[in-house]
């Protein structure tokens, strides 16, 4: 009789979905969307609650203050990776994602629970920055290993495709929070009552999903990979120490993480804020708008990520380098001109079809440049510092601009930062051939 690991070996040649690898594909990506739910529902409806925690102000210096705490939270995801990422590879990865996931509900019950600024005064703002403090550390955490958790269970021919769902469920935790926001707004509460409280509903929501996702992954099994490398002992495992002997692979998720970062949270999280005070729509019109073009964008990463597994992951990311390049400044300035709901809706998913050139296969391709006894960590660490300095400021930059009148500067900010990767696509080899995870059996 097989056992648990040979059901579940991600270097078999038979690429067939067994019951065992599709429960624990689904148990790492839905343990996965709550956790991002968790931390999108922030960004979400932060266009409600920033009033409840910062003085009276003008609407862009409210929203500004509230980035502000959406960057500080970001500052503390390079730890999580770290954290997580070496409790992976000690441990395991299974008990790493239990873990973060507790976490992040403790930061999602802190926000629901925080009176406002009128209230407590000077404490509202510091216990928000708490709690998205919790919540980075967690969410630094989560990246890494569910990145390594889930191409470590997928089949030696069909990675791309598995990982993908990495941002499937990471999209699809913005989804969930837009619908519920859509579900409040539309339904019910009106726009005085969710000004007032029913912001909160949301937190109490992501709290209580983290009691689905911590059952998920208590009952996961554990990966091949790591099972095989038990025997090695732990001294070196998830060490800086042995993950500083990859240099040219933490280099380069650094130089690929760079560029795609910053579109991504440019055209997502910062988007809806975009819509509402750059191109003048409604709160209800922005929300629907990134609701319909976000579901898109997460039906786009399972087929780019099939087709990363036919022609390799190189030339999808040189694509999204040279398109990013060429198109960036061009389709965010003719956004904000805009003043049609379906042009506006055609522009953004031209840009998110680019956008996922990266995002459908960037877990993979960090996956396979690390062994399994750093690999958690080398994915982990460096992502989480390039999306810390460049993802986590896209917003607060962005609005700094706004506020200075030189928006269009933004634009041509993410242009350069997508250039920069590029170069990086260019010289890098493709890691579909050249994959460490052909060497964890």
């Amino acid at each position: 009789m097989k056992s648990t690991i040979e059901q579940v070996h991600p270097d078999s040649d038979n690429d067939k979905i067994s019951p065992r690898r599709l429960k624990a594909i689904f148990g790492g990506s839905v343990g996965n969307l709550v956790e991002w739910y968790d931390w999108y529902a922030y960004s979400a409806f932060a266009i409600y609650f920033s009033a409840a925690f910062f003085p009276e102000g003008n609407d862009t210096v409210k929203l500004l203050n509230t980035a502000g705490i959406f960057a500080l939270g970001f500052l503390m995801r390079p730890l999580g990776g770290y954290i997580f990422g070496r409790i992976a590879d000690r441990i395991g990865r299974k008990q790493s994602m239990t873990l973060s996931v507790l976490l992040m509900s403790l930061g999602s019950l802190l926000i629901a629970l925080t009176p406002t600024y009128t209230t407590i005064g000077i404490l509202a703002p510091i216990l928000l920055l708490m709690a998205r403090l919790l919540q980075g550390l967690s969410v630094g955490g989560e990246y890494g290993v569910s990145a390594t958790y889930l191409t470590e269970m997928a089949t030696k021919n069909r990675r791309g495709f598995y990982s993908s769902f990495q941002y499937v469920t990471l999209i699809g935790g913005q989804l969930l929070a837009l619908a519920l926001q859509l579900f409040l707004q539309k339904v019910l509460l009106s726009e005085e009552q969710l000004q007032e409280w029913g912001w909160r509903i949301p937190f109490v929501f992501g709290a209580i999903l983290s009691i689905v996702a911590l059952y998920l992954r208590k009952n996961l099994d554990e990966t091949s990979a790591f099972e095989n490398q038990k025997a090695k002992g732990t001294e070196k495992k998830g060490t800086l120490k042995e993950l500083l002997k990859h240099p040219k692979a933490l280099i380069t998720v650094i130089g690929l993480t760079l560029g795609g970062t910053l579109a991504f949270y440019t055209y997502t999280t910062y988007m809806q804020k975009f819509l509402v005070n750059t191109v003048k729509m409604t709160k209800e019109e922005s929300t629907l708008l990134s609701f319909l073009s976000l579901f898109l964008f997460a039906c786009l990463q399972p087929l780019f990520g099939a087709l990363s597994d036919k022609i390799g992951r190189r030339p999808l990311l040189i694509g999204f380098g040279v398109l990013g390049t060429i198109c960036t400044v061009p389709l965010l300035t003719a956004l904000s001109q805009t003043s049609n709901q379906w042009t506006a809706f055609l522009l953004l998913m031209a840009s998110l079809v680019i956008v996922s050139g990266y995002t459908s296969i960037n877990a993979v391709v960090k996956a396979e440049l690390f062994p399994a006894e750093v690999r958690a960590l080398g994915v982990g660490l460096p992502y989480a510092l390039t999306v810390a300095i460049f993802g986590g400021t896209a917003e607060y930059i962005a609005l700094w601009l706004k506020d200075r009148g030189h928006e269009p500067y933004y634009y041509w900010y993410i242009t350069g930062c997508i250039f920069s990767s590029l170069l990086v696509y260019v010289f890098m080899k493709d890691t579909k051939t050249t994959s460490k995870l052909n060497e964890d059996v």
